[in-house]
């Protein structure tokens, strides 16, 4: 399990930015060539940094997916989080569902490759239960503007649920239409909540 752990993390600036390109090589290099061309060798190489530079922070490839996937999930959590500024339940709602619809679309290909990764029971060992993605449906679903629900935490999860679902599938389909993924969603999350759409 620690070679999927980073080794240290960085707190210098110039260490910051370093890890930074590291992992933004890592998404490239997965984007462009898939898992076959994905390895710290071609990782260094792309980010300019060299290979004792990567293994001062990640001890394989394990540990920059893992540290990747991270980085995907801290970008929708801040993307999501700002669903609660908004006035009602169903905007807030709305919010979400955008903001899972572009984490999958606006870099589709690596959002594809790294829900297969994220299947491997390993993976989701080391990143279960950091998402805070129920926690923050819970708080949507407590908004005023929605139905009630009577299991509150219960309808938190399926509706994280059916949202992951959806974008997932679209995901692997190659579906590119977000206004279409969007309504599809939406449809499904107000219907199972029983506040269809207006």
């Amino acid at each position: 399990m620690s070679t999927l752990r980073p080794r240290k993390q960085p707190t210098q600036p110039r260490a910051i930015e370093t890890v930074a390109c590291i992992l933004e090589a890592a998404a490239q290099i997965l984007e462009a060539q898939g898992f076959e061309a994905f390895n710290t060798n071609a990782v260094a190489e792309r980010a300019g940094v060299s290979i004792g530079s990567l293994y001062q922070y990640f001890p394989g490839k394990d540990a920059l997916l893992i540290a990747l996937m991270e980085r995907e999930k801290q970008r929708f959590r801040d993307d999501a989080a700002a669903a609660l500024a908004e006035p009602s339940g169903r905007t807030a709602l709305r919010h979400l569902i955008q903001a899972a619809v572009r984490q999958q679309l606006d870099r589709a290909e690596l959002a594809r490759l790294l829900d297969l990764e994220e299947e491997k029971p390993e993976t989701r060992q080391v990143l279960e239960g950091k998402s805070g993605f129920a926690g923050l449906i819970r708080r949507i679903l407590e908004m005023p503007g929605l139905p009630l629900q009577p299991d509150v935490a219960g309808a938190a999860d399926d509706v994280g649920q059916l949202i992951r679902a959806l974008t997932d599938a679209a995901g692997l389909r190659g579906d590119s239409d977000a206004a279409a993924l969007e309504k599809r969603i939406a449809a499904a999350v107000f219907g199972y909540l029983g506040a269809a759409q207006m």
